[in-house]
């Protein structure tokens, strides 16, 4: 083949790849600003604390609503939590996009945050896990109900969200779609999930953390209670006596347990 003709395709070959790259960056959402360095540390050290208090595990993922742009969040790339730093961390958009992904992979079920942060504007933090302590109340017929103060936030009870019926045939259970992600958890503050996981909405990234944990805890208080049955069976909060703690705890009490937590989460 003459060399004017490789010389010709090459050209082609890279004139079309430019375009396409080219495309691809019009197509990015444009960065929403910076980030206080603060809030990134928090956002790390939220993951690392729910790894070390064994809410999450290899798997599970912690966002924050951007404070410069309510249609924006922050979530880390596709990485145990366990070992998040702040160059992890991503910005993505409320359609689950990510801006200046620079070949970054994200969470397949990143889906989940963004349409809760759409359809609840006062959501400032969400927490996916798949604690087995609390597993075993979305694939069973009992309730997951409060037994002490510190989880009076569940009161309001626990919605069970079933993926097969949500997407109409059997799936990998996997919320891969923004569909699937409205449906997943955007009618409440923390829903479970059918033999799958947990996700937790909070008013900031240390309360949601900080209630991850009591959730995870409390799950497996109940089941060594009995599960709420027979003669013996635990004696819940409810009514005004499981929302009004949590209402009046709100964030006033989680600075202290969350300097403690930190400190030992991240000297490790």
């Amino acid at each position: 083949m003459p060399a004017t003709t490789l010389a010709r395709r090459a050209f082609l070959g890279g004139a079309v790849a430019a375009l396409a790259a080219a495309r691809a960056f019009a197509q990015s959402p444009a960065p929403a600003g910076p980030v206080d360095p603060k809030l990134l540390d928090d956002l790390v050290a939220a993951n690392r604390i729910l790894a070390d208090q064994g809410v999450v595990d290899g798997y599970g993922h912690v966002s924050v609503r951007h404070p410069a742009d309510p249609q924006r969040y922050l979530m880390s790339r596709s990485i145990a939590p366990e070992l998040v730093t702040a160059a992890d961390v991503m910005e993505y958009d409320l359609d689950s996009t990510a801006v200046e992904p620079r070949g970054r992979t994200s969470y397949l079920e990143r889906f989940i945050h963004g349409e809760i942060y759409r359809a609840r504007p006062d959501v400032r933090a969400v927490v996916h896990n798949h604690s087995p302590s609390v597993i075993p109340f979305g694939v069973s017929q009992v309730p997951l109900k409060p037994l002490y103060h510190m989880s009076a936030f569940l009161g309001g009870g626990v919605p069970v969200f079933d993926i097969k019926a949500a997407a109409g045939q059997p799936t990998d259970m996997l919320v891969r779609t923004p569909a699937l992600g409205r449906r997943a958890g955007a009618d409440a503050r923390r829903a479970s999930r059918r033999a799958h996981a947990r996700t937790r909405r909070g008013g900031g990234r240390r309360l949601a953390a900080a209630r991850g944990l009591p959730q995870r805890l409390h799950g497996a208080e109940r089941a060594a209670a009995g599960a709420g049955h027979g003669p013996g069976r635990a004696r819940h909060l409810s009514g005004r006596g499981g929302g009004a703690p949590g209402r009046r705890l709100g964030g006033r009490h989680h600075p202290r347990p969350w300097e403690l937590w930190k400190k030992k989460a991240l000297a490790k």
